[in-house]
């Protein structure tokens, strides 16, 4: 098969994309199969060699850049399509290569599809997010539900009972500039129009995590979902307890204040489920305002903690200030930060997170709770699931239209990390990934045999 079967995987930018990405490429050469990475040009640099050297693996780096919130007929989406035609009309032109089985396509990349239908290739719809977000925002706009009244708790029909929509989780914050922002109650999920004429749902996912929000997937869309999921470096599933080496699985160009060996140190030196992770990504986070509530928090509470600040972007520095005034009970990371090597550590005992789908995954596989800080998008559902149907975190604030202040910061913290329950819950959900790859992730078999009998 391998000699006459090649899968493409077209990825958005971001790290948020391009790690699941590459993982599904290495997933897929495991199960004999050959695939091209196209990738922004732009995020190259980010791939490690590793993995450009794999044999069954091609990178196709694009030049031009997919714009996703604009249409198919939009220049710049047209350039990028352009350049991915040339590459299949190259490809397509040398017979010795093998067959195109199918592409799965990035939902931010999604105009991409339009490239692979003009050659006859069967385009299956990749969510790097999970089952859950996806889910609820389709149950939401099937259901009509945008009357929630204050102290209401309105079901959606075929999901867990503990999901209902209540009154707060359709008040949210506008989205801070340059994101989305939050979807409109009620509204058609984005993701319905991009997916329209795939022949099949994959999600980085797994039964273990989210059946319940796969089976209705499949059921509502009427087409093939495979949960293949969490895509995560594949060491991430052989620690047997160690710390995780991000330096030495994941490529990375930025620059960061700290060293690994800075950070294992420190964490070394502290006592186990002692210490709190604070992160919000590498795109964005709390604005200002919140931002001063938080310095203000992790300067009262007497927990240790590691704050990881990301790239400027809100106009003020504050963690000289807290680094002046805690000492030496945090490490502050200004940068690129070894988030794996944090979570992974058996001192970190909580993880006060934005709830972007991969942070959320790397914690709940690696046991430790979340203090969930959703800014954005589908990290309000991933943090419903994480503290409504998993059980394994507490919401910041349960009113996430008006700004988080200091004293509920700290008040979580605690919650968090003295809840000697939550903590069973969350080791009991680490043991189902303790032999390795979820073995739920089996439905990657399922997807071999869709996907072969198409030949």
């Amino acid at each position: 098969m391998s000699a006459s079967a090649e899968i493409f995987v077209v990825s958005g930018p971001g790290a948020g994309h391009l790690h699941p990405c590459t993982e599904l490429c290495l997933l897929l050469t495991r199960h004999g199969y050959r695939t091209t990475l196209v990738i922004s040009s732009r995020v190259s640099s980010d791939i490690p060699p590793s993995f450009a050297s794999n044999p069954l693996i091609t990178v196709a780096p694009i030049a031009a850049s997919f714009h996703p919130r604009r249409r198919v007929s939009d220049p710049h989406n047209q350039s990028a399509n352009q350049e991915l035609s040339a590459h299949l009309e190259k490809r397509t032109a040398g017979s010795e290569l093998p067959r195109v089985l199918c592409a799965v396509v990035d939902l931010k990349v999604w105009t991409a599809k339009e490239v692979f239908r003009k050659f006859d290739v069967p385009v299956i719809s990749f969510f790097t997010f999970g089952a859950c977000a996806a889910a609820m925002g389709l149950g939401s706009w099937r259901a009509r539900i945008s009357d929630v009244q204050p102290g209401e708790a309105r079901l959606i029909p075929q999901l867990p009972e503990e999901m209902a929509v209540t009154y707060s989780d359709l008040k949210r914050k506008p989205g801070p500039t340059g994101g989305d922002g939050p979807p409109k109650p009620g509204d058609q999920p984005t993701w319905v129009l991009k997916v329209e004429g795939s022949i099949g749902l994959m999600l980085n996912t797994c039964a273990d995590l989210e059946r319940p929000f796969l089976d209705y997937m499949g059921d509502q869309m009427k087409m093939p979902v495979w949960g293949v999921g969490p895509l995560l470096p594949e060491q991430y599933w052989k620690t047997s307890g160690s710390p995780i080496s991000d330096r030495e699985i994941r490529q990375h160009t930025h620059e960061s204040s700290c060293t690994e060996d800075e950070v294992i140190q420190w964490l070394d030196c502290k006592p186990r489920r002692s210490v709190l992770y604070v992160a919000f990504g590498s795109e964005m986070g709390p604005e200002e305002e919140e931002m001063v509530e938080l310095a203000a928090a992790l300067e009262e509470t007497t927990r240790d903690f590691i704050w990881h600040i990301g790239p400027p972007r809100y106009g003020a520095d504050f963690s000289d200030r807290v680094e002046s005034k805690v000492g030496d009970r945090s490490v502050i990371i200004k940068g690129w930060a070894p988030q794996l090597l944090i979570l992974s550590h058996p001192s970190t005992g909580g993880f006060l997170s934005h709830c972007g789908w991969n942070s959320t995954v790397e914690a709940i596989g690696l046991g430790v709770p979340l203090l969930a800080w959703p800014i954005i998008g589908d990290e309000y559902y991933n943090a419903k699931l994480v503290v409504s149907h998993l059980q394994v975190g507490y919401r910041v604030a349960e009113d996430m239209s008006q700004v988080v202040k200091k004293d509920e910061i700290v008040t979580g913290i605690e919650r968090l990390m003295c809840d000697e329950e939550m903590h069973e819950r969350a080791a009991s959900i680490k043991a189902k990934f303790g032999h390795g790859f979820p073995a739920s992730s089996s439905a990657f078999d399922a997807f071999r045999d869709f996907i072969n009998a198409r030949l």
